[in-house]
């Protein structure tokens, strides 16, 4: 063993131990619900999280809409319907143990033209196949009373949507980690990865840490790490960003809950909505472009070599061909404040264009498969001695608690932890 000084929840701490039973590679969500769920399963074995950034919940965790999503939207029976589900129960008890502030205000998703109707039907199919509770469709004085200034000739209200920071349940994990004597180890950028017959080494920086077997939650690089660890991908990530707008003034007391469209099924994101957080915020958004480099959360943030490996990847360059139209769109509404003004109003028209401030921008990870499918589902690979989370979008937030559980199983196969 030897000493190092490590941040654990930003705390600096004297760290003892290099050596492991299994080391979580990101402090996102995803990650640190893992590390919990091993932890209540092996109490007293050794366990790590090993961030990149300074503090936990840097990206994906901490940049996003803050919406605990119901599992309306998602093909019943796949891994997203099923661990929502899961996930939102499993979320919402930690809340309530931990003392960590959120509501279950609900949602409407509005269709305001007929040519929406089927899909805001085949919405509905999904959400009662995947057993929402309360689930209805409205009709425009139901819409009303709900959120008054929205506009819209049906809708579906969805009473079980909520809010909460996100960023918040990752410090309230971490917390608990500290009590298990979980390491949590901050500014811990992977450099190489070497997977032995009876341990993994990690790389980092400055120091090391071996494991009996590591957990890939690395969200943008987790291709990258699974790569590093002797694992072929079956998915290349590829990022977009999502850019918001803060409503604020009269507008802000438009939004009573969250309001969005109906999405258009031919293309992969939900479209411009309108969220209030559990802090009373109300946010517009997110946009979906393209970026020019993993962490692109400006169009000014560029690196070449990640940019040449998204347009030299087949399957980008399939999957932007197909959809060039919708992303011609994005760019074009990521560069006027105007068009996006127009994409928020279609859903609450009485929304004051000069109530609308530039927001906080996220980025999302998206799995692309070298046909230019967008992987449609969570993606979890196993290898020698590693567990690899491949493809964890919406609704893993809400979710991560639930798929902390299904690694845990997978962590258990891989090798002698129990």
């Amino acid at each position: 063993m030897s000493s190092t000084v490590s941040s654990c929840g930003g705390e600096a701490v004297e760290a003892l131990v290099t050596e492991f039973d299994v080391a979580i590679i990101g402090g996102g969500i995803v990650g640190l619900a893992t590390a919990i769920e091993l932890a209540e399963r092996a109490p007293g074995r050794r366990l790590a999280v090993l961030e990149k950034e300074p503090h936990l919940a840097a990206h994906q965790s901490g940049r996003n809409s803050g919406v605990i999503h119901s599992g309306l939207y998602y093909r019943p029976g796949s891994l997203r319907a099923v661990l929502c589900r899961e996930g939102i129960a499993r979320l919402v008890r930690f809340c309530d143990e931990q003392g960590v502030e959120y509501n279950q205000k609900g949602k409407v998703v509005v269709a305001t033209s007929e040519r929406q109707l089927p899909a805001l039907a085949e919405i509905e199919r999904r959400g009662r196949a995947n057993g929402l509770r309360g689930l209805r469709r409205i009709g425009p004085e139901q819409l009303r009373e709900i959120e008054p200034h929205a506009a819209g000739i049906a809708a579906l209200h969805v009473p079980e949507t909520g809010a909460v920071d996100f960023a918040s349940v990752c410090r309230a994990i971490a917390r608990v980690l500290r009590e298990r004597d979980t390491e949590v180890l901050t500014s811990f950028q992977v450099r190489d990865i070497d997977v032995g017959r009876s341990h993994v080494t990690v790389e980092g920086p400055d120091r090391s840490v071996t494991a009996g077997a590591i957990v890939n939650c690395g969200g943008l690089f987790s291709d990258h790490l699974a790569r590093m660890a002797g694992i072929d991908p079956e998915v290349r990530i590829v990022s977009f960003r999502g850019e918001y707008y803060d409503v604020v003034g009269a507008s802000r007391e438009m939004v009573r809950s969250s309001i969005y469209p109906v999405p258009d099924p031919r293309f992969p994101f939900l479209g411009v909505h309108l969220t209030r957080g559990v802090d009373g915020l109300v946010r517009a958004g997110p946009s979906a472009v393209p970026t020019l480099a993993r962490e692109g959360y400006r169009w000014s943030t560029v690196r070449p070599r990640e940019l040449f490996q998204s347009l030299t990847y087949p399957g980008f360059l399939r999957f932007a061909f197909r959809h060039w139209r919708f992303g011609a769109t994005e760019i074009i509404r990521s560069l006027s404040t105007r068009r996006f003004t127009r994409s928020a109003r279609e859903l609450v028209p009485g929304l004051d264009p000069g109530d609308l401030r530039p927001g906080r921008p996220g980025v999302r990870a998206l799995a692309l498969t070298r046909d230019g499918r967008l992987y449609d589902d969570f993606l979890i690979q196993s290898g020698r001695r590693s567990v690899h989370v491949l493809n964890a979008p919406s609704p893993a937030a809400t979710s991560a608690l639930a798929i902390g559980a299904r690694i845990a199983d997978q962590v258990v196969r891989v090798t002698d932890l129990q």
